[in-house]
C-alpha cells in the first residue's frame, strides 16, 4: 500500500511536468482538439487558458490535482469535458478484455507445449518448438498482426480485420498478442520441466514405484508452474500497458490508444489519470503474482 501511494504521487507529478515541458502552446492545442485546427485562433486559446486556469503557477495547478486525488477525484478532461474516471473505465475495460483474451490461450497452449518438449529434451517437439518460438519472438507484434490480418481476414475472410462491434472483432488482436506470449512461456515451461525432471526428488519418486504420469503430476507440474506464473503475471501487466500498436492496428478502443490521443491533445488530467491507473494496476498485479507464486511454492512463504 505504501508503494502504491508513492507510485501515485510520483507518476502524477512526472506526467504533469513532462506534459508541461512539451514544446508549443498547451492552450492552443487543447482549443484545437475542441474546435478543430481550422477554427482555432489566439482568442480561442486565451479563452481556454482562462477557463482551465492554465495561467496559474505550475505548483498551484499541481497542488490542486494532488488534493483532488486525495478525494479520489481524477478531474475533468480538458478536451471532452467528461469525467476522467469515466473515460478511463471505458478504455481500460476494453484493454483488460483484450489482455485477458490474449492471456488465456497463451497460458494454456504455451505451458502445455513446453511440458511436452521438456519431458523429451532434444526431441522433435523440443527442436520444432525452439524454432517456432524464436521466430514468433523475433517478429514485432505489428508484423504478426498484419500477417494474420492478410491471411485470416483478407485471403480466407474468416474474421473481421478490425473491431466491428461483434465478438469476432477481438479474435485477431488477441491472437496477435497470444502467439508471442505462448512462444515465450513454452520455452520457460520447457526449461523448468527439464530442471524438475532432472532433480533428485523426481528420481526418488520413480524409485518409490510411481508411474511416469504420477511422478510428473506430483513433482513436476507444480515446480515448473512457478517460473511460468511469474512470467505470465509480469507479461499480463505489460500487455495492459503496452498494446498501443496492436490497438491502433486493429482499431481497438483501449487505454493505450486513449493515452496517445490525450498526449497529442495535451489533456493533462486524462494523461495523469490513465497513467496513474496503469501504474497502480502494475503494483497490484505484481502483488497478486507474488501471492500466486507463494501458494505454488511453500518455501517462498518463509
Amino acid at each position: 500500500m505504501l508503494q502504491a501511494v508513492l507510485v501515485a504521487v510520483l507518476v502524477g507529478t512526472l506526467c504533469f511536468l513532462l506534459l508541461r515541458a512539451l514544446p508549443g502552446d498547451m492552450a492552443f492545442r487543447i482549443a484545437a482538439s475542441r474546435y478543430g485546427y481550422d477554427l482555432v485562433d489566439a482568442r480561442a486559446a486565451a479563452m481556454v487558458r482562462a477557463e482551465l486556469g492554465l495561467d496559474r503557477p505550475l505548483l498551484a495547478q499541481l497542488g490542486t490535482w494532488l488534493l483532488a486525488l486525495l478525494r479520489g477525484d481524477l478531474g475533468i478532461s480538458l478536451v471532452s469535458n467528461s469525467r476522467v474516471a469515466t473515460e478511463i473505465a471505458h478504455s481500460l475495460g476494453a484493454t483488460l478484455l483484450l489482455a485477458l483474451a490474449a492471456m488465456l490461450p497463451a497460458a494454456v497452449i504455451g505451458p502445455a507445449l513446453g511440458l511436452l518438449a521438456g519431458l523429451r529434451p532434444g526431441g522433435t517437439a523440443d527442436r520444432a518448438g525452439l524454432v517456432i518460438a524464436a521466430v514468433l519472438r523475433a517478429l514485432p507484434s505489428f508484423a504478426v498482426g498484419v500477417g494474420l490480418m492478410l491471411l485470416l481476414a483478407g485471403w480466407l475472410g474468416w474474421l473481421p480485420a478490425s473491431d466491428d462491434g461483434t465478438p469476432a472483432g477481438i479474435i485477431l488482436p488477441a491472437l496477435t498478442l497470444a502467439l508471442g506470449l505462448a512462444a515465450a512461456s513454452s520455452r520457460i515451461a520447457r526449461d523448468a520441466t527439464v530442471a524438475a525432471v532432472n532433480a533428485p526428488h523426481f528420481a526418488f519418486a520413480r524409485l518409490k514405484g510411481l508411474s511416469p504420469a504420477q511422478a510428473v503430476r506430483r513433482h513436476v507440474l507444480r515446480n515448473a508452474a512457478v517460473p511460468v506464473v511469474a512470467y505470465l503475471g509480469l507479461q499480463f501487466a505489460l500487455l495492459i500497458e503496452g498494446v498501443v500498436v496492436v490497438e491502433a492496428l486493429f482499431a481497438w478502443p483501449g487505454i493505450g490508444h486513449a493515452v496517445v490521443d490525450a498526449v497529442l491533445a495535451r489533456d493533462v488530467p486524462m494523461v495523469q489519470g490513465a497513467v496513474l491507473a496503469l501504474a497502480l494496476g502494475f503494483v497490484a498485479l505484481n502483488a497478486l503474482t507474488d501471492m500466486a507464486v507463494a501458494l505454488l511454492d511453500p518455501r517462498r512463504r518463509e
